[in-house]
């Protein structure tokens, strides 16, 4: 494989914490905060699966809604599916805090050392602008990242290829000199079809993908990207 040449982030689960909305959630509905925040997280994946399998074209979707609406619909599922009277006030307290997670305790240091050794990093993410750059905001990682990157410009969710093809367009590498970091094992996968090396941030230990190519680098916390890189 050629020299890294950039990096690439997904943001959720990757970067910042999707369960941390958790505690929020178990103070409006105790008992149920984790519940909550796993059928939210299912769901919400689901419906951007559902969005862009249904029509698949390169120009976009036709069926496309933004991630924080799919986000916000997913949610609201979850809460019916659970049996969980809901206000919209509670709906929105639960929105407001998705747009100001918690980011991994080893980001900040992580992304500021890559930063420093003149690599370009971008997030690319299914993630709506605001999204992003409100999450990035609210963890003090913007100062180190280039480029955020949202599926939104293509109108197409990951793993589309669409999507994937952000990042060379607009790091202007080519993308097998560009190394894809997520925890999702169905990202890297994705990732690693479209031609991306791969680094997998395996925080919960699970087993890999039984098809496919396995990722080239694997590690329980972004710690591994900088043994990777070499910084």
């Amino acid at each position: 494989m050629p020299p890294i040449q950039g990096l690439v982030f997904d943001a959720y689960g990757t970067l910042f914490d999707v369960h941390s909305i958790g505690r929020l959630a178990e103070s409006l509905y105790p008992g149920s905060g984790p519940a909550i925040s796993n059928l939210w997280r299912d769901k919400q994946i689901e419906y951007s699966r559902l969005v862009s399998l249904s029509d698949p074209a390169a120009s976009g979707t036709r069926h496309y809604q933004s991630f924080w609406e799919l986000t916000q619909a997913a949610l609201v599922y979850s809460l019916q599916r659970l049996g969980l009277a809901h206000t919209p006030a509670q709906v929105q307290a639960l929105m407001d805090q998705y747009a100001k997670l918690d980011a991994f305790p080893e980001c900040a240091s992580v992304l500021q050392a890559l930063h420093q050794a003149g690599l370009p990093l971008a997030i690319l993410s299914n993630g709506s602008p605001a999204m992003l750059q409100s999450a990035a905001d609210h963890a003090g990682l913007t100062p180190f990242l280039q480029h955020l990157l949202s599926v939104d410009s293509v109108r197409q969710f990951k793993t589309h290829p669409a999507a994937y093809a952000l990042a060379s367009q607009t790091l202007g590498v080519p993308t097998e000199a560009l190394l894809f970091v997520s925890s999702n094992g169905w990202d890297i996968m994705g990732a690693a079809w479209y031609g991306f090396q791969t680094c997998w941030i395996n925080r919960g230990q699970f087993p890999n993908e039984t098809i496919g190519p396995r990722p080239q680098h694997q590690g329980s916390s972004l710690h591994i990207v900088r043994e990777v890189v070499g910084v």
